[in-house]
């Protein structure tokens, strides 16, 4: 099983970005590509990566400025913005409002550390999920797709354990679904 784990590099004022860390202490491995990305509005970096690794799936990982715990995000939306004073603008225009995750993480294998999210906000992990998602739907790709925001003070070590226990996992199921992407793979940890 090829695997694709992505974090991002500092921005703003964050001189550190956490999933650049926890990306950076997997351990090497020929089945998992391991990439951190700059923090820019680049579709091209996003889909460039996928279209060159083509992994079985994808785990996306995003830097939240705030709360403690882990945000497992189901859905990315078709907004984005550089500033939160200038007005949210379409990352594709036409495109759906929103686009589901394909990788389902289950709150509770995960641990009580984490929550369920239904906004992943509207800057740059956001953009990426959305981008990446856009990508598999529109390729007919059964790569499953997951993405967690973890806070900025979040401890690294249990951050990497997580991680760790996602990728480890040999217990991916693929189930039909109806939606507009033809199949859902589920994490039943």
């Amino acid at each position: 099983m090829r695997m694709m784990v992505y974090g991002f590099g500092p921005y703003r004022d964050f001189e550190k970005n956490i999933t650049q860390h926890i990306v950076r202490k997997l351990p090497r491995s020929a089945n998992l590509q391991k990439i951190v990305f700059p923090v820019r509005f680049d579709k091209k970096q996003f889909t460039g990566a996928v279209k060159k690794h083509r992994p079985d799936f994808v785990l996306g990982l995003g830097q939240s400025s705030r709360g403690r715990l882990l945000r497992i995000e189901r859905r990315a939306v078709n907004k984005r913005r550089e500033q939160k004073k200038e007005k949210a603008r379409s990352i594709l225009r036409g495109g759906p409002r929103w686009l589901p995750t394909t990788l389902r993480l289950g709150k509770l294998a995960l641990g009580k550390q984490t929550k369920i999210s239904h906004n992943a906000g509207d800057y740059v992990c956001n953009f990426s999920m959305y981008v990446m998602l856009d990508y598999l739907q529109r390729h007919r790709s059964e790569t499953g797709f997951g993405f967690i925001h973890v806070p900025y003070r979040y401890n690294l070590k249990s951050a990497v354990r997580i991680v760790l226990k996602v990728l480890e996992s040999r217990q991916l199921a693929t189930v039909r679904c109806s939606n507009r992407i033809p199949l859902y793979r589920v994490f039943l940890g």
